[in-house]
């Protein structure tokens, strides 16, 4: 057994896991174009499930929810049947796998919407600072539709509907994507929720679209299997709220009241979060991490020095590579060892076939 902290056991939730090592979400585009997983899908988790940890990629909750091709989904039946073998492969002794639920709100464009029209947000406010991403080129957002009362409790109750699809399909808990400027945050951001109903205008809320789904998603699994991120230092998307610090210590504080697997924090100035470390808005993960009171992942250009850092400090419990997982697939067996790590293609990285996917190789003799 390796002396570092990140080969320490810890709990999390309804059980231990092994180390402390994170698969963190990351969207790869391999889906189906129905939003089904796929073998390859199973054999890239399966490649990495050496994690203690792995949270598989955003999973939208309903065809609304998605911005771009081939992500997938947990909907439809189809959908469960397809996971299930994913999870298996990437289910070992020791290990949990979670599935992250996603809405993407604004972020989508007409051009995927299954009614051809605008995405749905909680104010008809289009992105700025940023471009839609299609297969002929950028364009520009479109301003998106106000969602109804009626329409803000259908999507809750997706997300409920989601996580029950997730224990169907294997997983062991559900993580509630309230990162990088997606639904949950834009109700959560006073910079893009100009509601004057009770999902907008004070804090208290603007908070209560993310509890009510919180609420709906644990009347599903038991809290201690459901976990949450964020990226509190994040402009991504124009994510602009007048006061962050305030709001996440608000938010994360709540959060006690449900003993959650965990809370997942990114950290600032990394992507997904842009220019927040240059800014104002940027807000030590030390600090928000201490308002609460249960497991905390940190995950943002860490390496494994900076990983056991964090780990010792008390700052974090368990902490996610991101890019460092793609390029290695053989991560954690890396880092016991002290070997090289692999480096990072861009190819591949949204959609395509193995190449930038699961064709990165594994340590051998000639490696070490």
């Amino acid at each position: 057994m390796s002396d570092s902290r990140l080969f320490h056991p810890v709990r999390l939730g309804d059980r231990h896991i092994e180390n402390r090592i994170v698969l963190p979400p990351l969207t790869r585009s391999r889906a189906t174009s129905d939003g089904s997983a796929t073998e390859l899908m199973r054999e890239y988790y399966a490649q990495r499930s050496g994690a203690g940890l792995i949270i598989a990629e955003g999973t939208v909750v309903t065809p609304q929810a998605s911005a771009y091709a081939n992500v997938p989904g947990l909907f439809t039946d189809e959908q469960i049947n397809a996971w299930r073998p994913v999870v298996e492969a990437s289910n070992r002794e020791g290990n949990a796998v979670y599935c992250q639920l996603w809405h993407v709100g604004r972020q989508s464009h007409s051009s995927v919407q299954p009614d051809g029209l605008p995405p749905q947000a909680p104010s008809p406010v289009a992105i700025k600072g940023f471009s839609y991403r299609t297969p002929e080129g950028r364009i520009p957002y479109e301003t998106p539709r106000e969602l109804t009362t009626e329409q803000i409790k259908e999507i809750v109750q997706a997300f409920g509907t989601a996580a029950a699809n997730a224990a169907k399909a294997g997983f062991d808990g559900v993580e509630l994507h309230g990162a990088n400027g997606y639904l949950i945050e834009q109700f959560l951001d006073d910079g893009i929720n100009f509601r004057t109903d009770e999902y907008g205008g004070s804090l208290e809320n603007r908070m209560r679209f993310l509890f009510e789904v919180l609420d709906a998603v644990t009347e599903q699994l038991p809290a201690n299997k459901v976990g949450i991120r964020f990226s509190p230092s994040s402009d991504w998307m124009d994510a602009i709220d007048s006061d962050k610090r305030t709001l996440f210590s608000t938010v994360i504080r709540r959060l006690n009241s449900y003993s959650l697997a965990y809370l997942h924090l990114v950290e600032p100035g990394i992507a997904g979060a842009t220019n927040a470390a240059k800014s104002d808005n940027s807000i030590p993960t030390k600090e928000l991490a201490a308002h609460f009171d249960g497991t905390v992942i940190v995950t943002g250009g860490h390496d494994k020095e900076s990983a056991e850092e964090l780990i010792k400090s008390g700052v974090a419990d368990l902490v996610g590579f991101g890019r460092l997982f793609i390029s290695n697939p053989d991560l954690p067996e890396r880092f016991r060892l002290n070997a090289p790590l692999a480096e990072l293609n861009s190819h591949g990285l949204y959609g395509g076939t193995e190449r930038g996917y699961t064709d990165y190789p594994r340590l051998d003799s000639r490696t070490l």
